[in-house]
Parts: structure tokens; sequence; C-alpha cells
């Protein structure tokens, strides 16, 4: 498994040279080459004034200091770096006097290479997660993105959205893969790209969308195969992950894999390696891992759809783009930026919008979200011939160009749900009139011509019923 390399060097402190050789030979199986290793345990306190460490592998028993004074004097003097203590002597008193001092994990002489790799990667990570929190509350405190280029496809002035971007950043130098949820039509694909120019903007970036995909189309599309491999595999072809080495693979949709694609998602993911179809040699990847979904994983993860340890997996950066009906504020400066764009593809002078658009546009939630947005401007602009463009088009577009509502069919009034039918009790005519009429106006900002629209009535009948309540 690939892990994060440390900041710092890994200092060991132990009397017994065969013992600093076995764990330099653990952690260098890790792929850490930073270790310093003190046998003379009088060294330590010296070298830690002048250097900087990771963290300490420290034996107990010792001549000269032993490990007890050491962690002792450690925990007081340099309160920050965090302690394994190894021993040979089994004795429970010891191990619990030695985690009241500070130490982080205690281990038995001979120490389980394994255990002892695993529980250095883990302070190494939970090292990482708190350089990230620490960067991204001196961002928060100065309100300011450190690359805003990078995030400059996204149109938006939205404090959610800031936050979203200030996130990105401080989470760039994590190697850890990151979770993008959002309805469909948020722009969960430019969030990836402004992760790619954050982090890795000189290396590739490789997407695909694997919804519809069955395992051998996955395999075949991620991992590339061998010539030979199936029938039709008449070339060497290389997959995804080998085309993002070292830059961005981006998986949209992973909420529709199938579970024998999961494992092999999980395996990638966690130990970073994969096989090509038709070889049985282990690549290796140092691709960034961005996936996005509109589905809700943690339903489908309850419902045995989606496998626990891939959730779990993918849960330790996870960005959630909020929809258009949550940022309502971003309408005027998207509806300039649509208007702009589609003028320019489509060879015309960019049209000026009714003075009533954005009161329309608010009283309208917006379920395919920014994409539902831009397809609005860019029909209206197809559309317009004067300067103005024509509000009836984006009536029409949200469900308000409708006169004949009053009248409507009663199939399409028995769809609507009941909205009085958990009310104990109900107001008076007049009183439910008045309440409606009293919403819509409030939604439509005092604009009668909209709240007419929204009720489904003219604009003289919303008149001639205030004129009746005033």
């Amino acid at each position: 498994m690939k892990r994060i390399p440390p900041t710092y060097p890994i200092l060991i402190v132990d009397d017994d040279r065969s013992a600093l050789k076995s764990f330099e030979i653990a952690l260098r199986t890790m792929g850490i080459t930073n270790i310093i290793s003190v046998q003379d345990s009088r060294e330590v306190f010296p070298l830690l004034s002048k250097t900087q460490v990771e963290l300490i592998i420290l034996d107990l028993t010792m001549p000269y200091l032993s490990g007890e004074d050491i962690l002792k004097k450690i925990s007081q003097d340099f309160p920050g770096i965090p302690i394994i203590v190894v021993t040979g002597l089994n004795d429970v008193d010891t191990a619990v006097e030695c985690m009241k001092l500070g130490a982080v994990d205690y281990f038995l002489k001979p120490v389980e290479k394994n255990r002892l790799t695993a529980s250095v990667n883990r302070l190494i990570e939970l090292r990482e997660l708190k350089i990230q929190y620490n960067h991204l509350k001196i961002q928060f405190f100065n309100e300011g993105l450190e690359n805003p280029g990078a995030f400059s496809h996204i149109i938006t002035n939205n404090t959610k959205m800031t936050s979203i971007f200030l996130y990105i950043e401080a989470i760039s130098r994590s190697n850890e893969p990151i979770l993008i949820t959002g309805e469909t039509g948020t722009g969960k694909e430019l969030f990836a790209g402004a992760i790619h120019n954050v982090s890795r903007p000189a290396k590739s970036f490789a997407a695909v969308n694997v919804a519809g995909l069955d395992d051998n189309m996955f395999s075949d599309t991620l991992f590339g195969h061998k010539k030979g491999a199936f029938t039709t595999a008449v070339e060497f072809r290389k997959g995804l992950v080998e085309k993002a080495q070292g830059g961005t693979l981006f998986l949209d949709e992973i909420g529709d894999l199938v579970t024998i694609s999961q494992v092999k998602l999980l395996r990638l993911i966690q130990e970073k390696e994969y096989f090509s179809l038709g070889s049985d040699a282990v690549k290796t990847t140092d691709a960034r891992i961005v996936m996005a979904t509109n589905r809700d994983l943690k339903k489908m993860m309850n419902k045995g759809e989606f496998r626990k340890d891939l959730f779990y997996r993918l849960s330790v950066h996870h960005i959630h783009i909020p929809p258009l009906r949550e940022r309502k504020d971003d309408l005027p400066i998207l509806v300039d930026f649509f208007l702009q764009e589609a003028a320019g593809s489509m060879g015309k002078k960019k049209p000026t919008y009714p003075s009533e658009l954005f009161t329309l546009l608010e009283t309208y939630h917006f379920p395919g979200n920014v994409r539902e947005l831009r397809s609005m401007v860019y029909n209206a602009v197809s559309q317009h011939k004067s300067r103005v463009l024509s509000l009836d088009i984006f009536k029409k577009a949200v469900g308000l160009d409708h006169s004949d509502v009053e009248t409507g069919s009663e199939g399409e009034k028995e769809e609507k749900q009941n909205i009085f039918s958990d009310v104990a009790e109900l107001p008076r005519l007049k009183e439910a009139e008045y309440m409606l009429v009293e919403e819509a106006l409030r939604r439509s900002k005092g604009n009668q011509s909209i709240a007419a629209k929204l009720l489904g009535v003219t604009r003289q009948a919303i008149y001639s019923r205030l004129k009746s309540q005033s």
C-alpha cells in the first residue's frame, strides 16, 4: 500500500543495534527513507533541540537515560511529538504509566512489523490532517484564496461556494480520495477540475462517467488491457488510470457501479494497485482519485447496494455542492454570464433582460440546477429578436405559462397533494384565499403579474382580491 511520506524524519531510539536495524527495515518497506537512528540515549535531547522530527520510536530499557525518563522530558519540552514505546518487559503498570506520560502506542518486543508500520502510518496521516485543518482555519480567518484562478470557471459570489473553495485548497496536499456529491446539474465535474487545478495543474486529468458500465467495460476503461486479453483485444490499450499517472482521475456517477467493480475501485484507492486485463503484473498509480455522484451513498450502503468499506474509504474528504435553489443570490451573475456566452456562440449582441426576470426566477426551485438555468438562457437568446429578452419565454420555462389552470382537468387536480390534510382546524375560505395571495406576493416581491401566475389566475383577479381585502 502506498502511504503518505512523512514531512520530517522519524527518530528511532534503542541501545540494541539489531533492533534499530529491524525498525529501519520495516520503515523502508513503507517507502520511508528519512530515518534517524540513535543508540546512545544521551544524544536524544541535543538532537531534538536542533532537528524537528515526525515521531519517535522509543525503547524503554536503556543505559544512561531510561525510556521513561526520556518520555517524561519529551512530554514536557516537546509535547507535539508523538511517541511509540517498544519494550521487552511485559508489565501492565509500565504500559499504563507510559500512556499517562503521553505515549500514543505501546508494543512488546519482538514487535510485529505490520502492527508497527500501521501505527506509524496512522500517526503520519493524523499529522497531515491536522496540518490541513490548521491551514483551513487560517484561510477562513483571512477569508482569501491562495489560488483564485483555479476556480475561475465556477461562476459564483455565494459564501457557501467560497467555503468549498477554501476547503479544496486546504486538502490539496492530501493524497486521500475526494468524494463530490450534489444534485444533477450542480457542476460536479467543474469542481473536480478545480481540485486538479489547485493540486496538480501541470499533470493530466482523465475523466469517465461510469454509469452504465458493466464490470468488464469498467476494468478495460480504467485499467486497460494486454494484446490478446480477449477476442477483440488486437492491440495493447492504456487505461485511464495509467493516463492519469501523476495527475487526477475523475470518476463520475460512482453510485451506479456494480458490486464487483466497487471491489476493484476499493483496491485501487486503498492499495494504489491494479491489473490490466490479461496481465498478472501488478501496476501502481499515484493519481489523485476524485469521484462524484448525485445519489445518497449512505442510504445505498444501508440497503446493501454500496459496500461499507468503500463508503467509509471515500468519506475522508467530502464536498457537497449546494443546489441552485440554496444559492439564488448567484442568479444575476449566472444569467449575465450565460447571456454573454450564448450571444457569443450565436453571433448576436448580448441582449438585456426584463426588470422582472430575477423576481420570476427566484420563485422557481430549479430541479435541473445551473444546467437548467443555462438551457433557459440559451433558449431565450436563440428566440429573441429585439433588444430586451422576452419574459414570456422564461415564464413558460418555469411552468407559469398556464392561463387555463383554473379550469384544469380533474386528473391534474387529484395528482396534487392536499396541503390541508393534516390541519386540525381548517381556515375559512376567505382566510385561505388571503393567505395564498399574501404568500404569492411575498415570493414575487410584490409583483402582481408574477403572483397571479403563481396562483394560476389573472392579474385582474389578484387586483380585485386585494381590493376586496383592503
